[in-house]
């Protein structure tokens, strides 16, 4: 990229907003020759798109998959992935026609964008269909008897395909291979829900006598091998020496200012965000901003809107889930062909939609987990030098990155952690499974022993010679919710136009959908006007307010089982089964300003009780010196369950609204101060368990960002918590860290 552009952001990126800034040196490609063997249909459609190489990783995955093994490719951003898996896949279909292939992808969208790729290449012999919940009944049989490679989804392979396996015999008994694109993204509940489709369609397919081989795709994750095996049941070879060329990109971090030092309260990150992508795109600079929600996206778009010249302003489109499918197309088809500058996005396009050459990418807010920010990111410079930018909210996590941005630039990428065999998931998986053809011993080889040991137990399941079927009347796999742990979960209803918003587990809907709360779905907000216990359903309607809530809960957690117990940090830390128990009791109005409480109202709501994992520890009395008084003692305990609740994410694979905690100066079990962090989804997915795992290291990150606030006493970027059920009462920071750097110091 000439220097110009650069210098550009050079004099856009100055002042003390500017927490780092760093260049990426570029790499050059490593390449590998087009296999020999490769059909010559295949490779003459290779050789009309100019492709006369792979890369290494490309070519590994090949020798791989042509050894008969299920393979998972990481590596970067476009870095090539798509015909990593492609290869195979196309030479089998170009050298036998009936060869069947089924593609997964977690969206409508990724599955359109690859129907686009693969028709643009023209391979003689493959004919590709997408059939997902837009696709006509009309065309369904049709799809089902002509394509021999199916883009699909796991909800529609889990509720229209595998139940109906008969009408798919011909698919099934010539399934050569499953492709699973974007498998970092099936982690946590959903995760473990699509675990259990992958081992049910393995199962099925062995009922057609197929075996098909998996190829799976991930953004750069720490543990793929374990998440491929997690998923499927079976190994998979791993494929992550990225050899795809790489662009110089200048990384830059930046911390909207300090407005009250003393509370913590930065400048908007919205407002900031939108400063710079005004100046990224007034300067010509093709430029994609990342917004967490619909809300956050369509506010950069404005404001950005209201700083640039006109013509400038036509040329920007903010791109969210909500859109049709039509509307996301026009936006995709604008931004490759250049006819758009910018576009601010929420995470529907961080995936792997191929969006062409984009010069520079904002993170507004850190999107969750590093592996994210990096997909995020990697859509910078592909077409030259490109700027990558990061800007922080007042979330602890963003400021602790702002203070130590080695902690996520020199940081290893986090593991994808799922449990397929949690029952709460586990159950509607062997229900649907017997539903599908009779259970039996021979079904341990694909789902696992835990499944059959459910079977015998399940009151719907009837035993009988040929094995464990289903005795009930309706499609079991129709109860069950690919993105949630709970079978009584509450129904969220639009009051304007009756339409189903979505689903919340009953563990949480009283404290996100109780009567007057404002609830966010796909980043846009609504008002619950009714929620009805007995129909569990919460009647919502659009919220166009200046104010959230947050309920005020009471919790209560008993130890049902210690898996794990050991000595380290100088204190005892378990991990086990606990029971835990809510009753929301009221909630806050609080002004989205400044977060100021306007009211407090009060509920009248049942108690609710789950069952999950937690880790928890019981700080020596020498760790408490000075703190044991109260309310020193539980407000120092609060504080470091808050902070390291928030600092939990960057071990595992998860967002701190997955994550719950109780901290207590007296445990009626223990008989001592006690520090909970559970995992918030009932029957647990290794959350908790991924942090008793990396205790010391977690214990250490916390204890570093509790140090760098520049707060005196406690803010939103350390102790404060946006879900914490007692309101934030009571927090001692100070204490907080005393603890935690005793607890360092007697390792």
């Amino acid at each position: 990229m000439p220097p110009v552009i650069t210098a550009q952001w050079d004099e856009l990126l100055q002042g003390e907003e500017l927490a780092h800034t760093e260049t990426v040196p570029s790499a050059a490609a490593r390449t590998a020759p087009v296999p020999a063997e490769l059909d010559a249909r295949v490779r003459a459609a290779l050789d009309a798109k100019g492709l006369d190489a792979l890369y290494v990783h490309q070519a590994m995955a090949w020798e791989a998959a042509s050894r008969g093994e299920n393979v998972i490719v990481t590596t970067g951003t476009a870095s090539g992935k798509t015909l990593a898996f492609n290869l195979p896949v196309l030479d089998a279909l170009a050298r036998d026609p009936k060869t069947r292939a089924l593609y997964l992808y977690p969206t409508k969208a990724l599955a359109q964008d690859q129907a686009r790729s693969l028709a643009a290449l023209r391979v003689p012999r493959v004919r590709a269909a997408i059939y997902d919940g837009d696709t006509p009944t009309e065309r369904r049989w049709q799809i089902r008897r002509w394509a021999n490679l199916i883009l699909t989804n796991p909800d529609m392979l889990h509720v229209g395909v595998l139940p109906h396996h008969d009408r798919w015999g011909d698919m099934l008994a010539n399934l050569r291979y499953v492709v699973v694109d974007e498998a970092h993204v099936y982690r946590g509940v959903f995760g473990s829900h699509v675990a259990n489709v992958l081992r049910r369609l393995r199962r099925i397919a062995r009922v057609y006598d197929s075996e098909p081989q998996f190829l799976l795709a991930s953004a750069t994750i720490a543990n793929p091998g374990e998440l491929a095996r997690s998923l499927l049941g079976v190994e998979a070879t791993v494929v992550d020496e990225d050899a795809a060329p790489r662009a110089e990109r200048t990384i830059a971090l930046w911390n909207p200012p300090l407005v009250d030092p003393e509370l913590g309260l930065r400048a908007s990150t919205l407002g900031e965000a939108s400063r710079l992508y005004a100046g990224l795109v007034s300067g010509g600079l093709r430029t994609i901003c990342f917004a967490k929600s619909r809300k956050a996206a369509e506010l950069v778009h404005r404001f950005t809107v209201d700083r640039v010249a006109a013509d400038v302003g036509e040329r920007l489109a903010p791109y969210r889930a909500g859109y049709t499918p039509a509307q996301r197309r026009d936006i995709e088809r604008r931004l490759v062909e250049g006819e758009l500058l910018g576009v601010s996005a929420t995470d529907a396009l961080e995936l792997g939609i191929d969006i062409g050459l984009l010069d520079c990418a904002i993170s507004v807010g850190f999107p969750g987990t590093v592996a994210s920010l990096r997909q995020q990111w990697g859509r910078a410079g592909r077409r030259g030098h490109g700027l990558a930018v990061l800007v922080a909210s007042e979330d602890a996590l963003d400021q602790y990155f702002m203070r130590r941005p080695e902690t996520l630039l020199n940081r290893r990428v986090e593991a994808a952690i799922l449990d397929h065999a949690n029952v709460r998931v586990l159950d509607g998986h062997v229900r649907a499974a017997a539903f599908e053809a009779p259970l039996d011993d021979a079904d341990r080889a694909t789902l696992g022993d835990a499944a059959l040991e459910r079977a015998a137990v399940l009151p719907e399941l009837r035993r009988t010679p040929a094995g464990f079927v289903w005795s009930g009347r309706d499609y079991p796999a129709a109860r069950v919710s690919l993105r949630s742990t709970s079978p009584e979960a509450f129904t969220v209803v639009d009051l304007a136009t009756g339409s189903v918003l979505g689903l919340v587990e009953r563990e949480r809907a009283y404290s996100t959908v109780h009567e007057g709360a404002v609830y966010l779905h796909l980043g846009e907000s609504y008002l619950v006007r009714e929620l009805d216990l007995g129909a569990r359903r919460a009647l919502v309607e659009p919220f166009r307010g200046n104010w959230y809530t947050q309920a005020k809960k009471e919790t209560t957690t008993a130890i049902d089982e210690t898996l794990r117990a050991e000595w380290r940090l100088g204190t005892g830390v378990a991990f086990g089964r606990v029971a835990v128990t809510e009753q929301v009791v009221g909630y806050q109005r609080k002004a989205i300003g400044d977060g100021s409480t306007l009211e407090t109202c009060p509920l009248d709501l049942p108690e609710t009780t789950f069952e999950t994992e937690a880790v928890w520890y019981l700080p020596e009395p020498d760790m408490l010196a000075g703190l044991e008084t109260m309310p020193r003692l539980l407000g120092s305990l609060h504080a470091a369950e808050h902070s390291m609740i928030a600092l939990l994410p960057l071990w595992a694979m998860c967002d701190r609204w997955d994550i719950g905690g109780l901290s207590t100066n007296l445990h009626f079990q223990t008989g001592r101060p006690t520090v909970f962090v559970y995992d918030g989804h009932a029957g647990g997915v290794g959350i908790a368990e991924r942090g008793f795992d990396a205790f010391e290291g977690w214990v250490g990150d916390t204890a570093s960002m509790l140090e760098g606030c520049p707060c005196e006493r406690g803010c939103p970027s350390c102790v404060q918590s946006p879900k914490c059920g007692n309101l934030n009462e009571p927090l001692d920071k100070a204490g907080a860290l005393t603890l935690l750097r005793r607890m360092l110091g007697a390792a």
